[in-house]
């Protein structure tokens, strides 16, 4: 099944029906199939850039709420749509009614003259279907109550395991997790202070506070986001995008100049660059998709982190897990494991991801990172340090895993980690690892496990 673009982009609401059947209907990642969007694009008007803009924050807000919308659909049709494309065209048009976002007549006509175009058959189906939902919206909002996908927009097996494995914060949890996330910068401080970083801010009238708890002392989270254009110095390095949990890792590696380090899983290279901000390194940044690997060399030229003084940063795409390839037998002092895994904690980022990921996908992500981490640590020289990191909040990928490393590792402990503000003033975090970051206002969720090597 492929879904059909149009030469020429005439609707964001056409182009998110597209962009959310290719995640409901034949599994393509959001990330994805806006990348193809925006390819199949890229020589037209700046019109074409909104409607385009517009299209991914009408598909982004199906997907956080996809399991209420197909509630609602299947309670409206109660029968198999046909074609199955018009399930992009319906969700998107009862996501525009169910929150409001234009006048009723407004949805449900373009709604209805878009699907139109392509299917002039299902004028007047969409049309009822719509129609139907306005009229039976108080029911089927009461009846969202005893769905529990429908209620929470998480997939019953999600639930489950969450319910499970944090008893007392999983409705916290899944709450932060349909929301939008807040855009969070790290200042490159071999650049600019962040002192200084804000005051750019402030002369730009850009809104922004600082984050109670941030290791690194880097972190800015704007009030409202906006384009990376729009940020004072972007083009020129002072500043990236990355939320709080992941500007964790830099610290929690306990780097120090001259260092040799591997970066296992490098790719988009946010950590990478990060730990070149903190120190002059010896680094090896691997990853298996040389086309992910171009941006991190991206991301590393425009923070002018290519060419650091006593810096030496070698990209390579080589499997990690395969290190008799590309590994030339000098030991590592500290390695940085960003393991795949089901991104369970930063869904409100890739909400697609709720619906892509099967429960039967953790067990082959778990064996993908027992198999990494068995191949790493006999790089690791004695006395070296290994950071396991994912992006997950299931303990199967997490705790679990770091729990059955150990067991297999006589030579590996974890390891506490005390955090202390640059002014050394406050101590700000103390924690026994693994420790794992629930989603807050001011993070995603992540899991780290610091390894020292006995």
């Amino acid at each position: 099944m492929t879904s059909h673009t149009p030469a020429h982009p005439t609707s964001p609401r056409l182009l998110a029906a597209n962009l959310v059947n290719a995640v409901l209907l034949e599994g393509v990642s959001l990330t994805a199939s806006l990348a193809n969007l925006r390819a199949s694009h890229s020589t037209h008007s700046a019109n074409d850039s909104r409607d385009i803009a517009a299209a991914q924050n009408l598909a982004y807000g199906v997907l956080r709420e996809a399991g209420r919308l197909r509630f609602f659909l299947a309670r409206l049709t109660q029968r198999p749509l046909q074609p199955i494309e018009l399930t992009g065209h319906l969700l998107v048009g009862l996501h525009e009614l169910d929150a409001e976002l234009s006048p009723a007549y407004a949805a449900v006509n373009e709604t209805v003259s878009v699907a139109a175009r392509r299917y002039p058959f299902a004028r007047a189906f969409v049309n009822a279907v719509l129609r139907n939902f306005q009229r039976q919206r108080e029911t089927l909002v009461k009846a969202v109550q005893q769905n529990p996908e429908a209620l929470w927009n998480f997939p019953n097996w999600w639930l489950r395991r969450l319910q499970a494995e944090y008893p007392s914060d999983w409705q916290q949890i899944v709450g932060q997790l349909n929301t939008h996330p807040p855009m969070i910068l790290r200042v490159n401080l071999r650049q600019t202070s962040r002192a200084d970083f804000c005051a750019q801010l402030t002369n730009a009238r850009i809104e922004y506070r600082l984050p109670e708890n941030d290791p690194g002392a880097a972190a800015v989270i704007l009030t409202t986001p906006i384009p990376v254009s729009e940020l004072p110095g972007f083009a020129a390095g002072l500043v990236s995008v990355q939320d709080l949990g992941a500007q964790w890792a830099a610290p929690m590696l306990d780097i120090h100049a001259g260092m040799r380090v591997l970066d296992a899983c490098a790719a988009p290279g946010g950590k990478t660059g990060h730990l070149l901000e903190c120190a002059a390194l010896d680094v090896l940044a691997l990853d298996s998709d040389a086309n992910r690997l171009r941006r991190v060399r991206e991301n590393l030229e425009r923070l002018g982190l290519t060419e650091l003084p006593a810096a030496n940063i070698r990209l390579l795409a080589a499997d990690a897990g395969k290190p008799a390839l590309w590994w030339d037998e000098m030991p590592f002092d500290r390695i940085l494991l960003d393991a795949p895994c089901t991104a369970s904690g930063v869904v409100r980022r890739h909400p697609d991801g709720k619906w892509l990921k099967r429960a039967e996908d953790m067990q082959h992500l778990a064996d993908e990172q027992s198999r990494l981490l068995e191949a790493l640590w006999p790089l690791l020289k004695s006395g070296g340090k290994m950071l396991y990191a994912t992006c997950s909040l299931f303990q199967a990928e997490n705790s679990e895993q770091i729990s059955a490393f150990l067991a297999r590792h006589a030579d590996a402990r974890i390891e506490p980690v005390n955090f202390t503000s640059q002014s050394k003033a406050e101590l700000i975090s103390t924690r026994m690892m693994p420790t794992t970051l629930i989603p807050t206002e001011d993070m995603d969720g992540f899991f780290y496990a610091r390894l020292l090597k006995t």
